[in-house]
């Protein structure tokens, strides 16, 4: 009888352990969106908008601001709204990138936008106070459509950097900082070299700013298109700083930032051993998880539970479009 109830009673354990990870995962999964390659796409380029569609991009952002020159904002305005509206992006993170509120366009482009089906951010330039937030967020009128868009905030200036604690903790509907670290470097006086180290502290408050906020943090652009190798340096460097993704400026850039910011299939093998032996040993009332010699602790399995979350999301943008 004894036999019989512990039997069960064991099941029981088992199948709650399992019950209680598969919850877990699909929490994660409502909230894990890839962001490994993340390329700006210039609102005034007809070609690139309808070729955005078919690239294998994780997100896109339909920029109105630095990649228009003034004459062309408000046709540019119109060729983000026909390609939103078109659609064609699937599961991809579509992000357009306003003119600044204090602009002649700026308003404008967030009253465009920020209902309009298909949006799912507006990226905000050159923040640097909480205030800015809040006002896009007021004159947008975002906090009515908080389940289906976000606002993403440029970090690109000494005081932008400064201030980017109170940026990223300003709303609930902050999703990601997005560094602009060719305005930085200017506004620094610095100058460009091959390991970034003029930048190093800025990119590191940011990444800080993100993780203290569950937020995202997306490395700036690389501008020399001719030198591969520095651009592969610099989104392993991004990668080990903490960044999620890379922004990117030409579509020949995507497939390495996917691999260098995507998981590799030992982290992956790792992820499912770790996950396994502690059900296993919930199941079995054990409170210790060894996994190849190494005791597994709870954070251990967050984050791995978190980068099989990452994984499957990975495989939902790259399933065949039906």
């Amino acid at each position: 009888f004894f036999v019989a109830v512990s039997f069960r009673f064991h099941l029981f354990l088992y199948g709650l352990t399992l019950l209680l990870s598969l919850m877990a995962t699909r929490r994660l999964l409502a909230r894990v969106r890839p962001r490994r390659s993340v390329l700006y796409m210039p609102g005034s380029n007809v070609k690139a908008l309808t070729k955005a569609p078919s690239l294998p991009a994780d997100s896109f952002i339909l920029d109105l601001e630095d990649a228009v020159a003034p004459s062309s904002k408000a046709a540019a305005r119109k060729n983000v709204v026909e390609a939103v509206t078109k659609g064609g992006f699937g599961p991809r993170e579509v992000i357009v990138r306003i003119n600044a509120l204090n602009t002649d366009w700026g308003l404008d482009d967030l009253k465009a936008f920020c209902a309009l089906p298909g949006v799912d951010a507006i990226l905000v330039p050159k923040v640097e106070t909480a205030k800015m937030v809040h006002e896009v967020v007021s004159e947008g009128k975002l906090e009515a459509r908080a389940d289906s868009i976000s606002v993403m905030c440029m970090i690109e200036t000494p005081r932008g950097v400064l201030n980017v604690a109170s940026v990223a903790e300003s709303s609930p509907l902050v999703s990601a900082l997005v560094m602009g670290t060719s305005d930085l470097t200017n506004d620094l006086r610095a100058t460009h070299t091959p390991k970034r180290e003029p930048l190093l502290t800025s990119l590191s408050l940011c990444v800080l700013a993100a993780r203290a906020n569950g937020l995202s943090a997306l490395d700036g652009v690389h501008l020399d298109l001719d030198n591969d190798a520095e651009f592969r340096q610099h989104c392993v460097q991004g990668r080990e700083l903490g960044f999620d993704g890379k922004t990117l400026i030409h579509p020949k850039t995507i497939a390495v930032a996917n691999e260098v910011f995507g998981p590799t299939a030992a982290q992956v093998e790792r992820a499912r051993k770790i996950v396994a032996a502690f059900e296993a040993a919930t199941a079995a009332g054990q409170g210790v998880v060894v996994v190849d010699g190494k005791l597994i602790e709870n954070l251990h399995v967050e984050g791995a539970r978190h980068l099989l979350a990452k994984v499957e999301a990975i495989q939902k943008l790259s399933a065949p479009k039906q």
